[in-house]
């Protein structure tokens, strides 16, 4: 590649510092545990961190959970996000013109999403896999969840779906149980929070009811809402204000072996004279709309896990998710008039259903987790202008299997088949339909040394299947994009580094994609990046926590003019730190800074940044005050004025942000 690595490694300087501290610790730092015969000297109260770094695992994943999800106080799920490295936000502080994207793959300045990223909510598929100028891949609000896995890349794919090259998102929805704690009887849960920058309003109010230890039922309604915020220059930042109320509803119950979930989420807003290009990218040529977009999913699901038999545990899952933009052209408001793409309403529907199983397996040295399982999909998309309508029909096989062996190995082998039938109508009248398939899959191998130091690597071969945006050209219709991608990297998780109840994880991992045959991105034939991701944190039994995470990223396309330039949606070099305390369980302080290196993408320069957000988090266990949390967040403490890479607004300015919550 023409760009190399070695000119980022500035940026990452005060974290490789840190890591060759961290790493020179003496391996015989365990022993400080038990005694020098060995014995057990009891359960030791160890430190604890902001986030936990996966280091079981070769995958590349990142887990947020709900006590991080509060303490952000995050507008949008994707603002929520994009702590995980690898993650950059297209305007990612408001649900409307806005994405996710995860190594290069995703959303951009002109789609919200594409297939490359896919996003599950309680097992439903969501979002559209590309609007045209319309932004809205997560149109939902964090208050409804308690749990966000990214996984980066492909190799942990295969049983969420095909062509997936960036990553997944999946989020848990919350349960009763975790307001109720298990018990029977009634819990309620009231948050209101607020931020200066522009007046941010939120509420959400939870209630739970557990009748018995069987049955839970749960309800939530959250309204958010922001007017249009300002930069660091105190510029209004267009188009950014907005009102989201959102709602779920959520039931499980148990008996015996079995157990029966379903969940209801919705979202929806109105914008009213609003320009269609949600990314503002063209200068209004698009002109305004009326638009109503409301996004909703549902999930039943049951399952099967008999205690007396390891080889059953079994998961059938009915989804349903669907999302509706309703549009109309506000006339006079653009230079070329109502044109039928900016007069057009949009619906997405995707209809699942899995079966799938997980069986624990042991033969003599072998311990195997294998999960098998079957996808039907259904995927309905209404015809518009730009956007092609009718059916794509799906059926996937996959395996994923994780297989210990020896003492310490690791071998994780996955495969998918899946076949895709395409009908729908042309511009002229016509009918078409395509019939493909595609056999995919990959494996990952780690080795776990007694010290705490792991190696692994992976490689993953995937291919995106045509989908209905590309309807109307027959090439693209038959050409499946090509996805490989090898990884390797190392981890290392130890127990009493410098005392014998800290807790010190590190994981590095290294990736190179190639994507061929491309027909998402226009006028690019092939992309090739290589990057590099470390997460690492340190946590004392006292209370203090350090959280670093850093992302370097070289990429370029292959146009199909045959000449070579940089990758356009490449992210940015990034590096986060999180320093922090906890007071026993009444305080969490932590600091955040975040730093992103100057990007040239060909000829055009994005300016780095350096930001800084306090946070503070408040739980009285005690008095009449018990039960309640207070949060506080003072984010971009410096008000700098600055547009994140790959974004098409500039980021908030200061912003002070603050929650209360009570539990009843």
């Amino acid at each position: 590649m023409h760009h190399t690595l070695n000119r980022k490694t500035a940026l990452l300087g005060a974290t490789a510092i840190v890591s060759a501290v961290l790493l020179q610790a003496p391996a015989s730092a365990q022993e400080t545990a038990e005694s020098e015969t060995g014995e057990f000297l009891g359960t030791l109260t160890l430190g604890e961190s902001k986030r936990d770094v996966q280091t079981d695992t070769a995958t590349p994943v990142t887990v947020v959970d709900q006590e991080e999800i509060e303490d952000r106080q995050a507008g949008t799920i994707a603002e929520l996000i994009d702590s995980v490295p690898g993650v950059s936000l297209v305007n990612g502080s408001t649900p409307i013109g806005s994405g996710i994207n995860i190594r290069g793959f995703g959303a951009n300045g002109t789609y919200g999403t594409d297939q490359k990223v896919a996003i599950q909510v309680d097992g439903a598929s969501v979002g559209s896999e590309e609007l045209y100028r319309i932004g809205s891949q997560l149109f939902t609000d964090p208050y409804l969840y308690k749990s966000v896995e990214v996984i980066r890349g492909t190799v942990g794919s295969f049983e969420y779906g095909s062509g997936i090259i960036g990553g997944v998102v999946r989020l848990e929805t919350i349960d009763a149980s975790d307001l109720t704690d298990g018990e029977t009887g009634l819990a309620f849960r009231q948050t209101l929070g607020g931020a200066t920058n522009m007046d941010g309003f939120n509420s959400s109010s939870t209630l739970a009811i557990q009748p018995t230890e069987n049955l839970e039922l749960l309800a939530n309604y959250s309204w958010r809402e922001q007017h249009n915020q300002e930069d660091g220059g105190d510029n209004v930042i267009e188009n950014s204000e907005f009102e989201l109320p959102s709602y779920l509803l959520k039931a499980r119950y148990t008996v015996g072996d079995h157990s029966l979930r379903a969940s209801y989420t919705n979202s929806e807003t109105s914008e009213r004279d609003k320009p269609y290009d949600s990314f503002g990218t063209t200068g209004g040529s698009f002109g305004n709309v009326d638009r109503d977009t409301k996004s909703e999913t549902v999930s039943l699901a049951y399952n099967f896990n008999p205690v007396s038999n390891d080889f059953v545990n079994l998961d059938a899952i009915y989804s349903y998710a669907s999302q509706e933009i309703d549009q109309e052209c506000v006339v006079g408001s653009g230079p070329f008039g109502c044109f039928a793409t900016v007069d057009a309403d949009h619906r997405y529907e995707t209809t699942k259903f899995t079966v799938k199983n997980t069986a624990y397996i042991e033969t003599g040295a072998l311990v195997q987790n294998l999960r098998t399982g079957i996808d039907f999909i259904q995927k309905e998309r209404l015809d518009a202008s730009s956007a092609p309508g009718g059916e794509d029909n799906r059926i996937a096989l996959f395996a994923v299997d994780q297989i210990d062996f020896l003492d310490g190995w690791t071998f994780a082998p996955a495969i998918r088949f899946e076949t895709s039938e395409i009908e729908g109508t042309l511009d002229d009248g016509s009918t078409a339909s395509y019939d493909n398939d595609a056999l995919m899959g990959g494996a990952s191998l780690r080795y776990q040394f007694e010290s705490g130091i792991a190696l692994f690597g992976s490689y993953a071969y995937t291919e995106s299947l045509p989908i209905l945006d590309d309807l109307e050209n027959e090439i693209y219709m038959t050409q499946p994009e090509i996805g490989k991608t090898y990884e390797f990297g190392a981890s290392y998780d130890r127990i009493g580094v410098f005392g014998q109840d800290d807790t010190l994880s590190m994981k590095a991992n290294y990736y190179h994609t190639d994507q061929e045959d491309n027909t998402s991105y226009s006028g690019v034939d092939s992309i090739e990046l290589q990057g590099l991701e470390l997460e690492g944190s340190y946590a004392r039994r006292d209370g203090y926590y350090v959280d670093v995470n850093a992302n370097i990223v070289d990429a370029e396309q292959t146009r199909t003019d045959n000449s070579v330039t940089d990758w356009t949606n490449a992210p940015a070099n990034t590096v986060r730190l999180t320093l922090g305390k906890r007071l026993s369980r009444l305080a969490d302080l932590s600091s955040e800074f975040v730093a992103a290196d100057e990007a040239d993408r060909n000829g055009t320069a994005t300016p780095g940044f350096v930001t800084a957000n306090l946070r503070a988090t408040i739980t009285p266990q005690e008095g009449v005050l018990k039960g309640t949390s207070f949060r506080f967040g003072l984010e971009n403490l410096f008000d700098h004025t600055y547009t994140p890479l790959l974004s098409t607004r500039p980021a908030a300015g200061r912003n002070i942000k603050f929650t209360v919550a009570k539990a009843f």
